[in-house]
């Protein structure tokens, strides 16, 4: 996965739509994100939270792993914040309620072995 990049518009994520941010990749180096997705809001409604299910799969487990999904108001690297944190070695499937975010994605902080990262979200 290459380095964070916002030249290109991300792809919009509906209710039900699942976003890759790494499919079936080589872990990436420390501190590298992964795609980032666009979370329409639309108008008119009071309560505009979302619930954001995100999970990590691994082909072979690492043996240490801090991957983190991340939400900002703007499509800028330097307003991403943490939402959620997994060091599940194993994998895992977590559910982050009252998201009110314009944009997520997942990146890996740190991690120590394993093959073939997949992280997922479901907005």
């Amino acid at each position: 996965m290459p380095a964070y990049s916002n030249a290109t518009p991300p792809i919009s994520l509906f209710p039900g739509d699942v976003g890759f941010s790494f499919n079936a990749e080589t872990f990436p180096s420390a501190n590298t994100a992964g795609a980032q997705f666009a979370i329409p809001e639309p108008s008119g409604l009071a309560d505009q939270t979302h619930a954001v299910r995100w999970q990590t799969i691994f082909g072979t487990a690492p043996s240490a792993i801090n991957i983190r999904l991340q939400g900002a108001s703007a499509d800028v690297d330097a307003e991403y914040s943490d939402l959620d944190t997994s060091t599940a070695t194993a994998g895992e499937a977590r559910t982050v309620t009252g998201v009110r975010v314009k944009f997520l994605r997942i990146k890996l902080f740190t991690s120590t072995g394993g093959t073939a990262l997949t992280a997922k979200m479901l907005p």
